[in-house]
Formats: C-alpha cells, sequence, structure tokens
C-alpha cells in the first residue's frame, strides 16, 4: 500500500490500475468529470461506492482497519473511512470521500477523546496518493501520532476526489474545508461517547489552506461542529485585497504545480483541455500526474528535463492566467482563534508571501496569533509548530487562547539558512 514507483508506473498501467468505469459512482448526468483523466484509479472495492448515496453530508458510509505505520505507534484504533460530503467545484451534490481515523490507545476519558482534524499537504492528484491507501508520509504520520500520544482523536481527510470518483479539485479551498468539516461529522457521529465536543483543525501547506477554508465556512456550512481553534502552517493561502501588498506579484511559474492545477480542477469549465496546453514533454509529465503521484513526477521531471519552459505550447504566463488563482480568499473575521506558523528558511512559500496571509486576517480582525521559526523549512516547519500547536489547542480547551499578537507582527525578510536539528527539515 504504498505509492507506485517510477519503474513500477508502467507495470500498473499494464496490471489495470486505472479505473476506467469510475462513472458507476456517479449518476450518469451528473456534472462531476471521472474516469482516467481526471486520476481516477482502481484501488480496492472499499473506495467504490455503489449504492445509492445518502441524502447528508458528514455520514460514515464504511470503515476498515488500515495498515499500520509504524510512525503512528499511538493509535489504539486505526482505520480507513468513507463518508459523504457536498461537492463545492462541479456541484454534483454528494460524493463520496475518502480518509484515516485514529483513536488514542486506552479508554476515552470522561466526556470522550477532543478531535483534531488534520488536512495534508501536496501529494498529487492521482486516487493511488490518497495518505489512506498509500500511508501518510512519514513527516505527517509523526505529527499524527503527536497529538495521539496527547489524548487526542485524530481524523485526517484524503479530499474529495484523491482516492474517490472525479478530480482531486486541487487547492480549491472551499471544496477541500468542506471535506475537512465532513470528516469530523462522520466520525462524531460514528464514534458518540468516545469524542469530546471539542474539534480542532490542522493543516500543512496545501492543507493550511483547507483548514483555513474549513475555518472560515464552518458557521454557514457546519453550524453543528463545536470547532475550537485552528492550527496552519506553510500558509498557502492569498489574500488580494489584503492591506501587505509584496514587491512582486506571486505566481505558481512550475510546470508540475500547474500540471496537478489543471488536472485538479484549477481550469475554468469551457476551458482548453489539459492535453491541448501541453507539449510532447508536458503530456507526459500530465500522464505521471494521472497515474502516480509528487514524488514520480518530480523524477520524471528531472529525468526528461521538464520545465516551466517547456512544459506548454504557450507561455506558462499564458496558461496561469487561464487557470483559477484558487488560494485567493477575501479577508475575513475567523470565527474562532487562529495560529498561523510560518518557518523563516522556508523557500517553497516564502516567509513574505505567508506575512501577507497573517496581515490580511489581522486586518479583518481575526483573533490570531503568528509564531515564526528561524532556520525550518516548508518541511520542517510543521513540526517546530508541534509544542505552541499543542498549547494553543489546550489553551482554546480551557476557555484561554492566548490573546493576538496582530499589534505586534514584523515583515520578514527573505527565506533565512536552513538549521540542523530540526525533524523532516530537507
Amino acid at each position: 500500500m504504498r505509492r507506485t514507483s517510477l519503474l513500477g508506473w508502467t507495470a500498473a498501467l499494464a496490471g489495470g490500475l486505472l479505473l476506467a468505469g469510475a462513472a458507476a459512482q456517479v449518476r450518469a448526468e451528473s456534472p462531476l468529470p471521472t474516469g482516467p483523466q481526471v486520476g481516477d484509479q482502481e484501488l480496492s472495492p472499499f473506495y467504490r461506492w455503489t449504492e445509492k448515496l445518502p441524502g447528508q453530508a458528514g455520514v460514515m458510509l464504511r470503515e476498515e482497519p488500515v495498515k499500520a505505520q509504524a510512525e503512528i505507534a499511538g493509535a489504539g484504533l486505526a482505520h480507513r473511512i468513507l463518508y459523504t460530503s457536498t461537492d463545492a467545484r462541479w456541484h454534483s451534490g454528494i460524493v463520496p470521500v475518502s480518509g484515516t481515523f485514529y483513536l488514542p490507545k486506552g479508554e476515552a476519558p470522561a466526556g470522550g477523546w477532543p478531535l483534531v482534524a488534520w488536512a495534508h499537504g501536496t501529494l498529487g492528484v492521482a486516487d493511488s496518493c490518497a495518505p489512506s491507501w498509500a500511508g501518510h508520509k512519514p513527516r505527517d504520520a509523526t505529527y499524527i501520532n503527536r497529538w495521539l500520544e496527547q489524548g487526542f482523536a485524530v481524523v485526517a481527510t484524503d479530499y474529495q476526489g484523491l482516492g474517490g470518483p472525479g478530480p482531486h479539485a486541487y487547492l480549491i479551498w472551499e471544496a477541500e474545508g468542506r471535506s475537512v468539516l465532513d470528516a469530523v461529522r462522520a466520525a462524531r457521529r460514528a464514534y458518540q461517547g468516545k469524542l469530546a465536543n471539542k474539534v480542532f483543525i490542522t493543516g500543512q501547506s496545501q492543507g493550511s489552506g483547507a483548514a483555513l477554508g474549513a475555518t472560515r465556512i464552518a458557521p454557514s456550512y457546519a453550524p453543528d461542529v463545536p470547532l475550537s481553534a485552528t492550527v496552519a502552517t506553510g500558509v498557502v493561502s492569498t489574500f488580494p485585497a489584503g492591506p501587505y501588498k509584496p514587491a512582486e506579484p506571486y505566481r505558481v511559474g512550475s510546470a508540475h504545480y500547474d500540471t496537478l492545477l489543471m488536472v485538479g480542477g484549477g481550469l475554468p469549465d469551457g476551458s482548453p483541455s489539459p492535453d491541448s496546453l501541453a507539449t510532447e514533454k508536458g503530456r507526459a509529465l500530465l500522464q505521471a500526474a494521472r497515474t502516480t503521484c509528487s514524488p514520480e513526477m518530480r523524477a520524471l521531471e528531472k529525468r526528461d528535463d521538464i520545465d516551466a519552459k517547456n512544459a506548454f505550447v504557450e507561455p506558462i504566463a499564458k496558461v496561469e492566467a487561464r487557470l483559477t488563482v484558487v488560494t485567493d480568499m477575501s479577508p475575513v473575521r475567523m470565527p474562532v482563534p487562529v495560529l498561523l506558523g510560518t518557518g523563516l528558511a522556508d523557500t517553497t512559500l516564502v516567509p513574505q508571501r505567508q506575512y501577507a496571509a497573517v496581515v490580511a486576517l489581522c486586518s479583518a480582525g481575526s483573533p490570531l496569533v503568528w509564531k515564526t521559526y528561524p532556520g525550518a523549512t516548508h518541511n520542517g516547519g510543521l513540526n517546530a509548530a508541534f509544542p505552541d500547536a499543542l498549547s494553543f489547542f489546550r489553551a482554546a480547551m480551557a476557555g484561554s487562547a492566548p490573546p493576538s499578537n496582530c499589534s505586534t507582527i514584523a515583515e520578514p525578510g527573505p527565506p533565512g539558512k536552513r538549521a540542523a536539528g530540526i525533524p523532516f527539515n530537507e
């Protein structure tokens, strides 16, 4: 149950990994695209719900034990789950979404375990990249285990389309936010009596947008979820209407991420197809995106010298102009306390970009704390922030979340030097 290696990619194709009949998941008249072109693959019967779907989001459809991971040693229960959510991108109604659910070891405390909803970062857009199938990457599994060891249950969505039918709505924060909130609803309904009325959301990179999106829409979309606080690290969200304007506008500029966006719903309906925008090299990258995950895509890019200059039939700036800027949000006051964490050696989402998100949410009056971690990279920032995240959530549980530090934040400089001694700080 590990991701297909690059060498095994063609063998997987020959073995019939692709799901030709994914449309059986969805009503014939559904607007949800399905099939190999959007990353649908045959994983196991667990992921394919062939019965009529309930008319309600947040319903647990089924669950089964998931293969143990060495890093998640603190789990007394580890399950793969399938639950219902609502499609915010293609408006196809109720869709099945997969994920994982963990309980700590031992008996639940009086009132139940508080629940952490984990939102993962970029893994790819093909079904086989779903953490419930491939396993959580070691960095994330370590992070999940730390919550379990501190007495929190954890529910971790794969997100819509990553494992389930249709495209993975990559970086589309309202779709991902619904996946997060409905995973919480499903877990709470299925494990009544074992979970407390305290819910926390935490996400990294792609998952930071999902976490902030879920928090933003929780009062209207899921008022039944007793959300207490949110932590987001490696912040991907952008706020064009915010007060801080960086000297250089941010752009993706990457064949890798633009390919994920094109397959994952970033092209508006009626746009040219991803294949028509790709060169021969770009079509090879598209095929890799539809059948493998980000590490294999990167290996292909390196092996075949694929980059932003040769992957598309038009300049990448024009390609990106066709894409919806799916990370954009408007500044609003968040309904619960929020902690944002930034590694000051992050070269993937540079500190100035993350600072812009902080300033935007502060300007809207959000109860926000910003923490920075010298020497921490994009990967290292997640676990570097864990002690602060734990203190933040425990304070919220006690009804005394730390006061906002919006009045004292300062603009960071460019990314600093990577420090030694921080876990996963590559």
